[in-house]
Order: C-alpha cells, then sequence, then structure tokens
C-alpha cells in the first residue's frame, strides 16, 4: 500500500498544503497493470496538486469522513472534469461514499441539480462498522466525535493497514480504528492548553493518547495541524505520550507500507 498527502493542512488551506486529502495506492494481486486508487477526502485545494500525481479521472473510489468544505469542496472541481472533458465525459459514475446528505450537500455547492451530478457520481452512504470494498481494498468506517457526522477510515489490503480519523475528539471508535495499524493517520487540530473545547479535534497529547491505548500502532503520524498551529509544539505534546518517533505528514510526502 502507498500512501501520498495530498493535503494535509486543517480546516482551510495553508501556504504551503491543500486542505483534507490522501491518495491509497494499491496493485492488483492479480493483474499487475492495474492499480487501484482510491482517495480519502478530497478538501479545497487538493484537485490542483492530486494532477501532479495521478490523472483525477483514474481514481477508483472516494471516501468522504464528512461534509465540512475542507474535507469535501473540490468534489465540485473533480465533477467539471468528469462532465466537461474535452473528447466527452466519462463514460462511468465514479462512487463517492459519504454520509448521509453528501448529494445534497455537494449539489448546493457546486450549484447545479443533484441529477446532474450523478451522471458523474455514484453517491453511496457509509455506515459505521460496515466495510466496503474496491478492489483488494477494504475501507471501513467508524463513527467519530465531531459536531457533524464524520468518519475515520481504515483501509487494509493484504497484511497493510492504515488508519485515519478524519476530524475527532477522543471516542470509543478511536479504538478498533486505530488497533494495529502500520500507520496511523490522527489529526491535531488542538493544542493542550490554548484550545479547550471538546467534541471537535484532539490535540498532540490525545491524539497519541488514542493510539497507545488502541495497541499496536506502528507509526504515529500527526496531520489536519492549521496554519496557525505550530507543528513543534504539536509534536511536542504527542511525544510525551508516545513511546516512539512523532511523526508530521508532509505535503506531496509519500509512504509505503
Amino acid at each position: 500500500m502507498r500512501l501520498t498527502v495530498i493535503g494535509c493542512s486543517g480546516s482551510f488551506p495553508g501556504p504551503d498544503s491543500p486542505a483534507s486529502a490522501y491518495l491509497v495506492a494499491v496493485p492488483d494481486p492479480a493483474d499487475e497493470q492495474k492499480v487501484w486508487r482510491i482517495l480519502l477526502d478530497v478538501g479545497n485545494g487538493s484537485l490542483g496538486v492530486l494532477q501532479r500525481h495521478i490523472d483525477p479521472l483514474s481514481l477508483d473510489a472516494i471516501f468522504l469522513t464528512h461534509l465540512h468544505p475542507d474535507h469535501c469542496l473540490d468534489l465540485c472541481g473533480l465533477y467539471v472534469m468528469h462532465r466537461y472533458q474535452p473528447g466527452g465525459r466519462t463514460a462511468r459514475r465514479l462512487p463517492v461514499y459519504g454520509p448521509a446528505g453528501t448529494a445534497r450537500r455537494i449539489e448546493r455547492a457546486y450549484g447545479g441539480d443533484v441529477h446532474r451530478l450523478e451522471r458523474a457520481y455514484d453517491f453511496l452512504r457509509l455506515r459505521d462498522g460496515e466495510p466496503v470494498s474496491v478492489g483488494p481494498v477494504t475501507v471501513t468506517p467508524y463513527l467519530m466525535n465531531h459536531p457533524v457526522e464524520t468518519y475515520g477510515f481504515r483501509v487494509t489490503s493484504g497484511d497493510a493497514v492504515l488508519a485515519y480519523t478524519g476530524d475527532t475528539d477522543t471516542c470509543d471508535n478511536l479504538t478498533p480504528l486505530l488497533r494495529g495499524a502500520d500507520l496511523a493517520l490522527v489529526e491535531c487540530a488542538f493544542v493542550d492548553g490554548r484550545d479547550a473545547e471538546r467534541g471537535i479535534h484532539l490535540s498532540g497529547s490525545r491524539a497519541a493518547a488514542a493510539a497507545v491505548a488502541a495497541g499496536g500502532v506502528r507509526r504515529l503520524m500527526l496531520t489536519h495541524l492549521p496554519s496557525w498551529n505550530d507543528p513543534e509544539v504539536c509534536r511536542a505534546q504527542a511525544a510525551a505520550e508516545w513511546p516512539g518517533e512523532v511523526e508530521l505528514a508532509a505535503p506531496e510526502g509519500t509512504y509505503d507500507f
């Protein structure tokens, strides 16, 4: 499995990174010519960077953690690519898995009607704990702790496990989501001592504590840091709880596991 960080800025695009988008690529074990590509979130600004790595029309599926703009808004631009590219629109509809109301949310953002969007997208509903298969990849959504319906994704293929929290504060579902992950991609929008409000985001210490409690996590990587956060402060707060190296997601960084 290969993870490419397309965007990792928290809550809005930063000066060095778009908002949330993570590309997962897995070779097909039965066809050496085929690579399955799924995108976890497609936040504002991510579509431009995505084009540096793949043809966006080659995606096999998109999974949306939730419907805040920094996690879904570039579906609007991707629709234009599908519908109006020179030579005609793509023949297949791209599966888009998301929370309740995804089609309506993107319809309102785009300014068109949902039936038009459904010419390019097949909108499918996520449900807590119900796995979805895309070729050799299985994505299991877990309901998280955020002000709107939000999921974290446990992505597996063979023995490889990627866990991505999306946006969340501490919750019970972080344990099955993170347990035994080769790479735990954990949001860290809040800073201990600065952000007191609960039920929205994790801090570095709470992100690390969740990974420790889950057990068996091999790598902890913080992501979704707004541009006003000092990444080294977030790393230090996590390091106080995490026994190994605390990594920071790097824009356009690529990780194999």
